[in-house]
């Protein structure tokens, strides 16, 4: 029986690390994507959110006019809810790194 129970909290742990639905909130789109485009919270909208495993895949649109591609990682680790900075491309522009700007 305890082995069972092992094998069933490992299945979980591992199922509940891989899934960013759950540890991406909409909240966190906001705030890292505020930060990484340097606007305001109010300033854009957030559209067309897929999650990927690990990967938030989203669109967004500025009050100006300007859209963007961006996504975020997000997983769940033994100090919590764990989500990466926004990286942004505006619509028609090749991704460039971001640590080589």
């Amino acid at each position: 029986m305890t082995r069972t129970l092992l094998v069933a909290l490992a299945v979980a742990a591992v199922a509940a690390a891989g899934c960013a639905s759950m540890a991406v909130t909409d909240q966190a789109l906001v705030d890292r994507t505020a930060f990484a485009l340097g606007l305001d919270k109010s300033a854009f909208t957030i559209s067309n959110r897929t999650d990927e495993g690990t990967t938030t895949r989203y669109a967004v649109k500025t009050k100006a006019g300007q859209e963007y591609n961006c996504f975020v990682g997000g997983s769940f680790n033994v100090t919590g809810r764990s989500v990466s900075e926004a990286i942004c491309t505006r619509k028609g522009e090749p991704m460039k790194n971001p640590l080589l700007r």
